[in-house]
């Protein structure tokens, strides 16, 4: 077999602490801590095997990589690869399934207590001085929910959805999963999108992005929602309209959000959301609700057995089928 061109472009996406397995055959490897989109067609000229993360791979920038065989991409999401482009050209592409299931749901969890519990808006207020004013051994300037009894609404029941109602059911929750918005009927064991908004305490987004999940909670969904209720995405930025959030946020038409996913990211002041961050019942995190150690070690192991198992004929976990 001939020696194999092997080329990671957003190496940095995976810290340096995680060890990635070496591959057992003949190869040259090229890694690359981010890409730019204008260095993306270069880069991957002569490569047999591409890894992206995040970096976007389509029609234009892979055109001229004759050689390309597999894309690799070390994680779950696939929206940054033109799959259908891939499909055409014979290119196989592989994801990452399943690696997050403690990681993601232990985040959302904390995401929920903290935002139950007001902890930002409390944390807030004694950096005001506001306890010192009271005078007392206590003070409640924000109202504070108990987890248990409450009910969590999911709106994805793959890995990481049934891996969160695990989780919320162990702390006391009563889970409820949501059909596809706008579905004529139900499946077993799901309610209506509508009906899930709008009994749930709190709502947490497991769905892929796509055409039909865009904007998935806009101005009519949160509108829904109790005014207790709480928002929690893990998923994908792209899911929420981000400046409805942050109205519904400042008319208190929700309790509160916590968000870590972003239409764009890394976010700047010109999202909703960052501009806003001052908010006690907005809690903003860097897309790092997948990003435990021993999650990414799974990630990364993972990312080099599906490379290994397409070198040897066997491949395994393709979206391009």
């Amino acid at each position: 077999m001939p020696k194999l061109k092997v080329v990671f472009l957003d190496r940095a996406t995976i810290p340096s602490q995680i060890h990635l397995k070496p591959l057992s055959f003949e190869h040259e490897w090229l890694e690359y801590d981010f890409t730019a989109p204008d260095l993306v067609a270069e880069r991957v000229l002569d490569a047999d095997v591409i890894i992206t993360n995040k970096v976007v791979l389509n029609a234009d920038n892979l055109s001229q990589a004759q050689q390309l065989k597999l894309i690799a991409v070390s994680a779950t999401g696939v929206n940054n690869v033109d799959v259908d482009y891939c499909n055409e050209k014979n290119i196989a592409v592989a994801n990452i399934q399943g690696y997050a299931t403690q990681s993601v749901p232990e985040h959302v969890i904390a995401m929920l207590f903290a935002l139950k519990r007001n902890l930002v808006g409390y944390h807030q207020d004694i950096e005001a001085g506001e306890w010192q004013k009271d005078k007392q051994f206590c003070f409640f300037t924000h109202p504070i929910q108990d987890i248990a009894g409450s009910t969590l609404g999911l709106m994805g029941s793959g890995s990481l959805g049934q891996a969160t109602a695990a989780l919320a059911k162990a702390i006391g929750m009563k889970v409820i999963f949501a059909e596809r918005k706008g579905a004529d009927s139900c499946r077993e064991g799901y309610l209506p999108f509508d009906a899930v908004l709008q009994q749930a305490d709190a709502i947490s987004l497991h769905c892929p992005l796509t055409e039909a999940t865009r904007n998935l909670i806009s101005e009519p969904e949160l509108a829904m929602m109790k005014p207790s209720a709480v928002l929690i995405n893990a998923g994908r930025g792209g899911l929420v309209d981000e400046q409805a959030l942050v109205e519904a946020l400042v008319n208190h038409q929700i309790a509160g959000a916590g968000m870590d996913v972003f239409t764009q990211e890394p976010a700047d002041k010109s999202n909703p959301l960052l501009a806003n961050s001052h908010l006690s019942n907005l809690l903003l995190t860097p897309h790092v609700a997948w990003g435990s150690d021993s999650s990414i070690q799974k990630l990364s192991d993972i990312l080099m057995d599906n490379i290994e198992a397409f070198v040897e004929g066997k491949p395994q976990n393709l979206v391009s089928e």
